[in-house]
């Protein structure tokens, strides 16, 4: 017995169907007068059943299909889905959880094969690309501000690590990309006038850049290398733009933080005598009185120079920043008050030196507090027993498979003897990542993408303990991961990033163009 629905409703007025009892009333064949045939079970409506009005309905069903589905508050619940068509385009199904709810594969056999045919795992990948400006909960940190800025030196906030507390690292992380993209962006500086102001578009709308900030080179190369190449003048230029200073100047986000934050975010090394700098690796005596007693506080030399050595026509970097800091504390006398300084590898190293610094160029100094990412090691233990005294609190994001951050310095030579030459040690307290953690990238990632900010920043984004994978709910968006990293990460995903490109292009969600920072 053939079971048929003489006609075809709305998926949306089901709700109207009435069915009616079904006839078995013998009849007659009309081939064979003397046989009796058995109708099929028929569902009878007011309306007569006929093969136009079937295609008129499933017409009317693919439109209410096709109809925009109002965006929810949470983006992150319900992106669209994407489905790989046979030609290989990309095809919107934002009508899944409306199908689900109409059943409508009992009626439409056809959707359900394009369901199996739909690869669901790209859902996430799709929304982690589409991500941009978003991050972990935004939530109020007034009464614990203090605590998420080192007070307690981070216990209990780490391992697992807090969700606050990841946002302020991924946040600080941010600021220091805007130094690589703004010394990027115009990186000649000329040695005969003063410099212009150097525009930083800061990831933070909340902050407002009061000071830009240049490090200079004691040493020079030969002037030959810029006859040979002229083109290249910035990179053997001896001073250089390396970051600013900004101040949280919006109320609400004042109140959020719980006090006005100042933020001094330094790049890593990009010109050539920058890294002739790094490789000045001996121990030299840091300026100022020490107690003859304690082990004498040592730096690297390189980092001393740049942090120290003052240009043509910009002052050196710590008398710009002492300057600075000085000026925006007598402004806002009176307010609570926060220094946050923040750095990534040779920036990095330069951050402890200015939070040292920092910590006694006045009075009643507010609370201090060094975001490191991928830094080398600094100085001494004696430099280090000089942070702690101090009560400069210094958290170190530091990757496993980063080689930077195990220089300078000869391996257990500090262990031996603290006053050797080469007797390096590091500063404060440690958030260790892993490249390996994550999914996306490939666990034979080579050094520069281990030491990559970017891949810094996405690490942190995904980590929860150090016994625990990658987080599933991570924020941070894969585009920027993929334009500075693509050769790192697992292939499975850059050539399905490569199939949902053509979807971000339409709909103007294509990769940022700034210049990756440099490893």
């Amino acid at each position: 017995m053939a079971l048929q629905v003489s006609s075809t409703l709305p998926a949306h007025k089901l709700h109207l169907f009435q069915a009616k009892r079904a006839s078995f009333k013998r009849q007659h064949s009309m081939l064979k007068p003397t046989s009796t045939i058995t109708p099929p079970l028929t569902f009878s409506s007011t309306s007569s059943s006929t093969t136009g009005q079937a295609k008129k309905h499933l017409a009317n069903l693919e439109k209410l299909l096709q109809k925009q589905v109002p965006e929810p508050i949470n983006q992150t619940a319900s992106q669209p889905v994407h489905r790989i068509s046979n030609d290989g385009s990309l095809e919107n199904n934002r009508g899944k959880n409306l199908l689900e709810r109409l059943n409508s594969f009992r009626f439409w056999p056809a959707m359900k094969a394009a369901e199996e045919m739909s690869p669901r795992h790209l859902n996430r990948l799709q929304r982690l690309l589409s991500k941009t400006e978003e991050y972990s909960p935004r939530n109020h940190l007034g009464p614990r501000w203090r605590e998420y800025h080192g007070s307690n030196d981070w216990k209990g906030l780490l391992d697992p690590l807090d969700e606050n507390l990841r946002r302020e690292v991924v946040r600080y992380g941010e600021f220091v990309q805007a130094s690589y993209h703004a010394f990027h962006s115009n990186p000649a500086m000329s040695a005969a006038k003063p410099p212009l102001p150097q525009q930083v578009a800061l990831p933070d709308r909340s902050y407002r850049v009061t000071r830009s900030l240049y490090a200079t080179s004691s040493v020079g190369l030969p002037k030959w290398v810029d006859d040979v190449a002229p083109d290249l003048g910035w990179m053997t230029q001896r001073s250089s733009w390396i970051g600013y200073v900004a101040v949280c100047e919006d109320r609400r986000e004042i109140q959020r933080l719980g006090r006005r934050d100042i933020v001094i975010a330094l790049r890593g090394t990009s010109t050539c005598l920058e890294w002739a700098e790094n490789m000045r690796a001996q121990l030299v005596e840091t300026p100022g009185e020490h107690d003859p007693t304690e082990i004498q506080p040592k730096v690297e030399c390189g980092f001393l120079s740049l942090y120290k050595t003052g240009g043509a026509n910009v002052p050196s970097l710590s008398q710009s920043v002492v300057q600075e800091v000085r000026r925006l504390m007598e402004l806002y006398r009176g307010e609570t008050l926060s220094i946050t300084v923040t750095g990534h590898s040779l920036g990095a190293a330069l951050a402890l030196l200015v939070g040292d610094e920092l910590s006694t160029c006045a009075p009643q100094v507010p609370p201090i507090a060094v975001f490191s990412f991928g830094g080398p090691r600094v100085g001494n233990k004696g430099f280090a027993n000089q942070i702690n005294a101090k009560n400069v609190k210094v958290l170190r994001i530091v990757n496993s498979q980063d080689v930077i951050t195990r220089v300078p310095g000869i391996p257990m030579v500090e262990e031996l003897n603290d006053n050797m030459p080469l007797a390096y040690a590091h500063v404060g307290t440690e958030l260790r990542v892993d490249t390996k953690m994550s999914p996306y990238l490939k666990p034979n990632a080579d050094v520069a993408c281990c030491h990559d900010l970017e891949a810094y920043l996405h690490l942190v984004d995904g980590f929860i303990a150090s016994n625990c994978p990658f987080r599933a709910n991570a924020k941070r968006s894969l585009v920027r991961l993929l334009n500075e990293q693509g050769s790192n990460v697992k292939r499975l995903y850059t050539s399905k990033a490569q199939a949902l490109s053509l979807s971000f292009e339409r709909k103007g969600l294509a990769a940022s163009g700034c210049l990756p920072s440099p490893s």
